[in-house]
């Protein structure tokens, strides 16, 4: 059986294209403010493991609905021919340029594909629509209404008063605006309008429903590779003798806050990827949060644990940091000694890698000597890392595809965002970072349980 196919039509610039965007999360529709973006009906498939749920037709909207009712007017046979009428008009007018559009959008529903129809409520309705509604109701097809909220406006309920003397089911949709369950929600109501394609379209929701647990899956996963890549990365610089050199401990410094940047960038390309909404860019501004150098105090401020919260779940942790950072031949320390580091453990550490990173002067098996930086031993910083991938996916995913603007990464934060992880789930996940960063590893089991953590982290607010 064909999956079932919607044309959305209706009065030009009402929305038609961001509720075909939004419903078939497809970023190459086009979208904008100005009538008559749409010229041609194109058909949106809307895919999930290969196969195709169901299809949605973009159209223009109507120009000439009047005339043309009053051609169908003329050559009414009665009721039971009007479908065959509307016909006749596309075959009698195949090659009139007149009505260019109400062939295009007609063409597609006397195909078999339903009716969604699409109004602005936040006008006022008008009697002009009349007849765009009275020339559906002669196709005889399936339809449904659908109330689009393009604008701040409020002319629901006599939009409702009308559109129910056209069809029998009315809805309100915001396409803009509308999260996955509202996506899903609609889709499911589809299938009142014929009652054959209720099983296809069920099916459909159960499939969507179930595809963003995967992707949601998916998304933890590059979450904590990310987390595992942040924190056990090393730079290495030759030395030209057995003692540090301070130009070489800061560019080696300068590279390794450099490659987290970048890991975590690509973190965020691939959830984007994930959610399909791989075009997306963030904005550049002085409250955007997430478009904070990782490094910075605000990003640590905003993100990480509050001191209260490191006192409780990272003061081992500092205090292993602060072990952890000498150099391994002559015992000298070139940063914080264990000390200071379970000070700053349990006391609220300091942003970046300057001050709490490994450190290790290496000889080599050929002669000479190495430094090596890293990895990064700041009990803060998965935290930061692991706030900012979460408002970030989570702003990701509740993104429908029908908004083009970029993404407004300065959404509201609350300070030590961190602190607000349940007790229980913190303590379960500083075990695994703490792991990162004595340096030995996780093993399948941990990474696992990392992963899960991340998941239910994910739709937890």
């Amino acid at each position: 059986m064909s999956p079932p196919r919607f044309a959305i039509v209706g009065h030009p610039n009402k929305g038609k294209s961001s509720i075909v965007a939004t419903l078939s999360e497809d970023d190459a529709v086009a979208i904008s403010p100005r009538p008559g973006t749409t010229t041609r009906a194109r058909a949106y498939p809307m895919r999930v493991d290969g196969e195709t749920l169901y299809e949605l037709i973009d159209t223009p909207g109507f120009q000439r609905a009047r005339e043309v009712l009053a051609w169908l007017e003329a050559n009414d046979r009665g009721a039971g021919a009007r479908a065959d009428v509307v016909r006749e008009f596309l075959r009698v007018h195949a090659d009139d340029p007149r009505f260019h559009d109400e062939r295009e959008l007609l063409k597609p529903i006397m195909d078999g594909a339903g009716i969604l129809y699409v109004v602005d409520g936040s006008r006022p309705y008008g009697r002009q629509y009349e007849a765009e509604m009275e020339i559906l109701r002669w196709t005889g097809c399936p339809r449904m209404a659908l109330i689009n909220m393009i604008a701040a406006g409020d002319h629901v309920e006599e939009w409702r008063s009308a559109l129910s003397q056209y069809f029998s089911i009315v809805r309100v949709f915001d396409a803009m605006r509308a999260d996955f369950s509202k996506r899903v929600e609609l889709l499911r109501a589809f299938g009142a309008i014929d009652e054959s394609w209720a099983p296809q379209l069920n099916r459909a929701a159960d499939a969507l429903t179930a595809e963003r647990e995967r992707r949601k899956h998916r998304a933890a996963t590059e979450i904590a590779s990310l987390l595992i890549d942040a924190l056990t990365a090393t730079v290495t610089v030759p030395l030209g003798q057995r003692r540090s050199d301070e130009d070489a401990e800061r560019r080696a410094r300068d590279e390794l806050r450099k490659r987290v940047r970048r890991r975590e960038d690509r973190e965020r390309r691939v959830v984007q990827e994930i959610y399909r909404h791989g075009g997306l860019k963030g904005v550049e501004s002085e409250a955007a949060y997430l478009a904070e150098d990782v490094f910075s105090e605000r990003s640590f401020s905003m993100f990480g644990l509050s001191t209260a919260q490191l006192a409780v779940t990272g003061a081992a942790s500092g205090a292993v940091a602060g072990g952890l950072v000498d150099v391994a031949l002559g015992g000298a320390s070139l940063l914080l000694g264990a000390g200071i580091g379970a000070a700053i453990g349990a006391f609220g550490a300091l942003a970046g890698a300057d001050r709490l990173a490994k450190v290790q002067i290496l000889g080599q098996p050929l002669g000479g000597f190495e430094l090596r930086v890293g990895p990064i031993v700041d009990p803060n910083l998965p935290w930061v890392l692991l706030g900012r991938a979460l408002l970030h996916v989570r702003l990701v995913a509740e993104r429908n595809h029908a908004r083009r603007e970029e993404l407004a990464v300065d959404a509201a934060a609350e300070a030590h965002a961190s602190d607000a992880i349940d007790p229980g789930r913190r303590r379960g996940l500083e075990t695994l970072f703490r792991k990162l960063r004595a340096e030995k590893g996780l093993d399948g089991a941990d990474r696992a349980n990392l992963i899960e953590r991340i998941t239910d982290l994910i739709d937890t607010p």
